[in-house]
């Protein structure tokens, strides 16, 4: 049935409910591009002020997801669940390069279709592109031998994957609606569920660092996601975390990945890390049907980590996908480094009692590790390590960081702004738990 995209406009101005027939229409003309931007524009605003039912999402979701390829594994006869999990994104949120191995080594098929970079977060796929040789965009054969054969293949979206949601976003970015609780849950999982899952863990960010910076906020784009996602039959929940002082406590491409590989060999302690971790990696297992209870998918998880499963499935990714063979036994002498690499103190002694999380990423856009445009060159090697912990006594003798920079001049500036961004005096702050909500599905 044909409609007419200026009344499909007018009625969600208007309030009103759209049928999952006007919502497929809509979709078809932007992937199609007969509807034009000046209508997809409008299309957004009006759902940003008059909001969707959980139906409409459902629909804007299936009806995107369904605008190019949806992956099938049911050929490669896979002796597992097919599970993702994927993260709004964070500063030193180096989550997902363990957590695929991590997974894969439990018994569970990762294929996971990440993002680059933009603004304050690091993206998954400049980290692998720190790497040497590794192929972030395989071709489709390569993509599922190494799903099939390793159990993880992290690499990055492929254009007829959801290419409706591209050209939806990159006009949502320009008519200043892309805070919009709707339109993120079906851009988030258009791409996810066009990946062929069995099972989904959304990891919802809030605090400082977080693109939802409010509790609330979170809750509600959780509830969303869940609710949608389930509606789409797949299994999904969400937890949601805490983006108030970074996750691991290093920032950047390479520094993040020498941190990764410290992990996976037993070798960094970081209980924030681990415990977010763990948590993810245990609901994937419970959710999927790896484990029956989230203690035994706990106890699962800790063992592949100590016994090094899950450092083997993490170096047999790299190789699968051009990567150096070694890559884990010798990360040091693979990874781009920095030509300055100093500690910056804080200008007084005490307690670390604030961080402005959000501003700590910028550090590391200014310094070069990250993007303010999308066609921005990144230089791998810059960043941050030994970042300090909210709570943590800094003196002379204990930096709040470690800067790795290119230029005296760089490292100058980053160090300015990490002082603006971490708060150093007397008062024991708040600390929150890793953890502050998990939302599951009705």
């Amino acid at each position: 049935m044909d409609f007419l995209p200026q009344e499909i406009i007018r009625r969600k101005r208007d309030g009103l409910e759209l049928s999952d027939a006007e919502i497929a229409f809509f979709v078809q003309g932007i992937t199609s591009e007969t509807i034009s931007e000046g209508q997809i524009g409008a299309f957004a605003m009006a759902t940003y002020f008059q909001n969707m039912s959980m139906k409409e999402r459902t629909a804007l979701t299936k009806g995107m997801r369904d605008s190019g390829t949806v992956l099938d594994w049911q050929s490669l006869n896979l002796n597992g669940p097919v599970v993702d999990k994927h993260s709004t994104g964070g500063v030193g949120d180096m989550v997902s390069l363990t957590l695929g191995p991590i997974v894969a080594a439990c018994g569970g098929y990762v294929p996971m279709i990440t993002g680059r970079g933009l603004g304050h977060t690091g993206g998954t796929l400049d980290k692998f592109d720190a790497i040497p040789g590794y192929t972030t965009v395989p071709d489709n054969e390569l993509f599922r031998k190494t799903v099939k054969e390793i159990g993880v293949a992290i690499i990055g979206q492929t254009g007829d994957l959801a290419p409706a949601d591209k050209r939806f976003y990159g006009i949502r970015d320009v008519t200043s609606t892309v805070e919009s609780v709707p339109l993120i849950t079906a851009s988030i999982l258009a791409k996810k569920l066009a990946a062929g899952l069995d099972a989904l863990v959304m990891d919802v960010k809030t605090g400082s660092g977080a693109f939802m910076q409010e509790l609330s906020q979170a809750q509600e784009l959780a509830q969303s996601i869940v609710h949608v996602a389930n509606n789409a039959q797949v299994k999904t929940s969400a937890l949601i975390t805490d983006m108030d002082q970074l996750l691991a406590a290093s920032a950047g491409n390479a520094v993040e990945m020498v941190d990764a590989v410290k992990y996976l060999r037993g070798e960094l302690n970081n209980p924030r890390l681990h415990e977010v971790t763990v948590a993810l990696c245990a609901e994937m297992l419970t959710l999927s049907g790896l484990a029956a209870s989230n203690k035994e998918a706990r106890e699962k998880v800790n063992q592949v980590i100590a016994n090094g499963a899950a450092a083997e499935k993490f170096g047999k990714m790299v190789a699968m996908l051009g990567g150096p063979i070694d890559f884990v036994e010798n990360y040091q002498t693979h990874l781009p480094q920095a030509t300055i690499v100093r500690p910056v103190f804080a200008k007084n002694s005490g307690i670390i009692t604030h961080i402005d999380t959000r501003q700590v990423g910028l550090s590391v856009v200014e310094l070069g590790g990250g993007r303010r445009r999308a066609d921005d060159k990144i230089d791998y090697s810059v960043g941050l390590s030994e970042v300090g912990i909210l709570g943590q006594h800094v003196d002379a003798q204990t930096p709040i960081a470690t800067i790795h920079a290119k230029s005296e001049q760089d490292f100058a500036h980053a160090s300015e702004m990490l002082h603006a961004a971490i708060s150093v005096g007397e008062q024991q702050p708040k600390i929150n738990n890793e953890v502050l909500d998990t939302i599951r599905y009705d």
